[in-house]
Formats: C-alpha cells, structure tokens, sequence
C-alpha cells in the first residue's frame, strides 16, 4: 500500500485509532453527499425498480430537446412592463376601473368564488388604474411589443414565443411553489417540474447532477427548498444547489485540503471492495448497489464540478456577452454563463433563481415600482439575451428549452401611489428552444391586463409543454399509489410549438 505523508489527515470522521464497524466506516465518510450523489445515479442507472420511485425513461414521443434552463424571477415581475404593454392604463390613468370603460372587468366569471381560480387572500384588487411606467416599441420581423426595460432581449424576441394568457390560483407568494408544482401550497408540496424530469429520464452524464440550481432558491415563506425539491419521488429527484465559485461550488463536496488525492481514491477503493464483497453475499440488492454507485459519482464530481462551474476559462467575448464586465449584471450572467456550461455536459434541468432577498422576493413592486424594475431589468435583460445568442451560435439552442418565469403579474391599479398589487388572474412567460417557435405571441389579457381571456393556461400547461418538448408523455408520469389530478398534468401549449 503507498505511503501517505506524515502530516496527512483522515476525512472528518474517520477513525484510525481502533478498528471501526464497516457500516459506521460508510457513514462516517461523508453519506451526506453521496446521497446527493445518489439520486443521478439511481436516474441513470435505474438500481431502484423494485422501489415506486424507480426511474426509467418515459419517453414515448419524438423528442426536441434534450435540457431545460428554467430561469425564475422571485417576487412577480409586471407583465404590463415587460411581455405585454397596455396603452389603455395610460389612457385612463387616475380613473377607477369603474370609471374606465373596462368596468366589465370586475364583473368577470373569473372572479367569483365557485371557480378555482379565485383566491381569498390579503392582496385585492387595486382600482385606480396606475399608467405604465416605461415605454414600449414593437421589435423584430413579428412586430412584438416588449417594454424598453428590455432593449438587449427584444433584439432576440424572433426567437421567443411569448405567452400573455397564464393564470395561477394563489395571490399571495405561496404562488411561487405552485409555479413550480402546479399545485396551491395550502395543497401541500408536491414534485418540482425539475423534479419530474430528472424522475423521467435520468441523466445524459456519469459525473455531474441531472438537476442543478443556481443562484438562491425561494425564501421559507415561499416554499423554500420544496421549490427545488421532489417530494413524494423521493429525494433523489432534487435539486442539488450549485455556487458559481469553481473553489466551493458544491457545499461539503470536497475533502479537507490536508487530505492528499490518492489517499481519498485509496479510501474510495477500499469501500469499492468491501461493498463488492458484500454484493457477493447479496447480488440482488438494488439499495447496495445504487450506493456504491454513489461513491464513484462522488469521487468523480470533485473534478467535474468545479470545472464545469468555472466561467474563467471562457473567452472574454463570451463573458462580455453575458455582462461579466458589468457589476449590474455580472452575478446573474455568471449564473447564466454556468447553466449554459452544465447543458453543454448533459445536464438536464438548471433552474436559475433571480431576485431572491430572503422574503417574497425582490420583483414584488408594491411600492416604487419604476426604481425597482428599473434595476431589476437591467440585470437580468443582457444576461438573457447573451445566453439565447450564445446557446444559439453553438448550435445548443435548438436542444434547450429556456424559460423566463414568474409566479403572477401586477395589477393595472396603483397600491401605495406608485407600486403594483399581486395579481394571479392573468401574466406572461416566455420561452425559446428546443422546438419551441419563435416570433410568436400566445393568448392575450383585456384591455387593462387585469384577466387572461384568450387561449388561457393555468401554469401545468406551461410544465405539460416543457415535457413534451423533451420527450416525455406528461400523462404517463404516475407513480402506484400516487394519483395526480388532471389540473396537474395540464396539456402542452400547441400553438407554440414548432
């Protein structure tokens, strides 16, 4: 056996000074991430199917893409100012919607309490009708409107298709759970779409995660890492948070820097031999199998991850494309530069978190709502477009789908003067890639922006096309024992599919 240095340590835990049972030597080195590690494993290798959460693929349709970058903005982003202006908020301006003659709003079916839509909760309707607080241009070869807070991504609106018709049922920011569930968070929790795709076709890698988060996941008022989690799909199925810094992208991934390399591989071989003997004795263990899985998965992440989280090695054109040069944008094009480093090796879903502040989130505009979105936009309008223009000139674009999100919109009336209320009855997404046509605007809000009344889509409809588009049958993705409601399959968005 080689011979370590003097001064070389164990691994937290280990102890040399007296023989240790085998089960306590496995947990001891460190069974908090390989169980992390576990889950890519399980998905790629499916050692669990004598489990309900075993993995296999679900694809049962021709697939367009094969990853997804799901970029979220916390707090409810305006769809006035953003995807879908309303020139009659400045129009009637200082009225109420009484006044207007858009009154026929409040006396929608959409409101009343018999539907599922309506939702009691401390955020009513405003309605003094708040003019919008920035100007909007038409742009590119489809003539969309898009507000001027978004000058680099509106040169890229021929390649999104713009989706004004969403509606959710939670006007408080537990709707930033139901985005990403499809489900009311007084329903419980329930899987993540991030969740359901790594669940239903593992990984396309052997040594990153299938599903990996950037930036700060949902506050504990929201969700908290149930907005990245898999509930009853076991936790294998999560995300797994990822830090942009290549020295500590994973926390607790790496051995303490006293530690020498080949011992570590010494010590993973070492178990690789003692779980082989045991799989000798118990060939048909699925649990024994996926763990030592797991440590080889491990071992091989310290590596790859840093690598695969270090925007340093990119061309300085490419870091300027995302804004690396700006402090405006150089956290969020960091994290987009990194989501587009993990598609490129095989990652399949990277959710990326934009606006979280410990709270509901920094886009929640009740107040000085200019300021706020002003700021907000300019942060994340380059690092957008640099990713769609970057994933589009290395040929990813047409096998990854991007989605920019948000949990709900802002109502046409005024709240505190000059903000907006939280406003579940009608907002705007938008996506491109992987098969999803672009220059196309979907559905549409009345006049003041206040109900989407045509071509409406609850928000599974929005996960429904993310899975089709990847492959997967969306009404085959049941678990025994585990019935799911109709609501929560919802049905792709066709019409935006090339």
């Amino acid at each position: 056996m080689r011979n370590f240095p003097a001064n070389s340590r164990p691994l937290a835990g280990m102890r040399r000074e007296s023989p240790t049972p085998r089960r306590t030597f496995l947990a001891d080195l460190g069974m908090g991430f390989a169980g992390l590690a576990l889950g890519a494993m399980l998905a790629r290798e499916g050692v669990a199917r004598g489990s309900e959460n075993a993995t296999a693929p679900r694809t049962q349709l021709p697939a367009k893409a094969k990853s997804v970058i799901w970029i979220f903005l916390v707090g409810g982003m305006s769809h006035m100012e953003s995807f879908d202006p309303k020139p009659e908020l400045n129009k009637h301006a200082g009225k109420t919607i009484g006044e207007s003659p858009h009154k026929g709003v409040l006396d929608s079916p959409y409101l009343k309490k018999n539907l599922r839509e309506f939702v009691e909760g401390n955020h009513k309707v405003q309605p003094t009708i708040y003019p919008l607080q920035v100007g909007y241009q038409k742009h590119g070869q489809s003539g969309t409107l898009v507000s001027d807070w978004f000058p680099h991504l509106a040169r890229h609106v021929d390649d999104l298709a713009i989706v004004r018709s969403m509606w959710t049922t939670d006007n408080d920011h537990g709707a930033q759970l139901q985005f990403h569930t499809g489900r009311h968070a007084i329903e419980g929790p329930f899987p993540t779409i991030g969740s359901w795709v790594h669940w239903g076709l593992g990984s396309l890698n052997d040594n990153l995660p299938s599903y990996c988060v950037l930036g700060t996941p949902l506050a504990d008022c929201c969700g908290g890492a149930q907005g990245h989690g898999a509930n009853y799909l076991g936790p294998e199925h999560a995300g797994i948070q990822l830090a942009t810094d290549p020295a500590a992208p994973l926390p607790f991934a790496q051995p303490d820097k006293t530690v020498f390399r080949e011992e570590q591989a010494r010590e993973f071989e070492l178990l690789g031999r003692l779980n082989t003997l045991a799989g000798i004795e118990y060939p048909d263990d699925p649990a024994l199998a996926a763990r030592i899985k797991s440590y080889e998965l491990a071992f091989q992440m310290q590596r790859a991850v840093p690598e695969a989280v270090d925007s340093n090695t990119e061309t300085a054109a490419t870091q300027e494309l995302y804004g690396l040069g700006r402090n405006e944008t150089k956290a969020f094009g960091q994290q987009l530069l990194v989501a587009r480093r993990l598609v490129e090796r095989g990652v399949r879903f990277v959710q990326v978190f934009h606006g979280s502040n410990g709270g509901a989130g920094a886009w929640d505009a009740h107040s000085d709502l200019k300021a706020g979105h002003t700021r907000l936009c300019q942060e994340v309008d380059q690092p957008i477009a640099g990713l769609l223009a970057d994933l589009k000139q290395r040929g990813l674009l047409d096998e990854t789908i991007v989605v920019i999100g948000t949990e709900f919109g802002r109502t046409p009336g005024a709240e505190r003067s000059n903000g907006r209320d939280h406003h579940p009855y009608g907002f705007s997404i938008a996506l491109a890639g992987g098969g999803i046509r672009g220059g196309v605007v979907h559905g549409a809000t009345d006049e003041l922006g206040f109900h989407a009344v045509e071509n409406r889509h609850y928000v599974t409809d929005l996960h429904a096309t993310v899975l089709h588009q990847l492959g997967l049958d969306h009404r085959m993705m049941e678990i025994p024992g585990r019935k799911r409601l109709d609501l929560d399959f919802g049905e792709p968005i066709r019409e935006i599919l090339g």
